[in-house]
């Protein structure tokens, strides 16, 4: 498995804060995540529950709570932090996010992972 870069999007293009899924990979498995814009910082996670291991959120880019403090799983209510994807509340409390690699260059946003799960 070779990691792959792909462009994301411009940064100027998501909300501040927001979130913008991405797959990496063709198929029936691609790797899938979301990056997560915090003013000019940029955070990027695998789109995957640490307790039941579905996707985190129901619909598109929407993984952040209301007050978008933090990242939430749709699901059974797991919140993250954003900075470092541990969970701090509901279950997988102590786990944490898988972390992908990510770039801002030229305002343009780049993530590095597998091309398959």
């Amino acid at each position: 498995m070779t990691d792959i870069e792909i462009e994301v999007g411009q940064l100027s293009e998501i909300e501040d804060p927001g979130c913008r899924e991405f797959a990496i990979g063709d198929g029936d498995w691609p790797f899938r995540g979301f990056v997560v814009r915090q003013g000019n910082e940029v955070f990027a996670y695998q789109n995957f529950c640490v307790h039941a291991g579905h996707p985190l959120n129901w619909s598109p880019n929407r993984f952040l709570t209301k007050d978008k403090n933090a990242i939430m799983c749709a699901s059974h209510g797991a919140i993250y932090t954003i900075e470092s994807g541990e969970c701090f509340a509901g279950p997988g409390s102590g786990k944490a996010l898988r972390k992908v690699d990510v770039a801002v260059r030229d305002g343009v946003i780049y993530v590095s992972g597998p091309d398959s799960m």
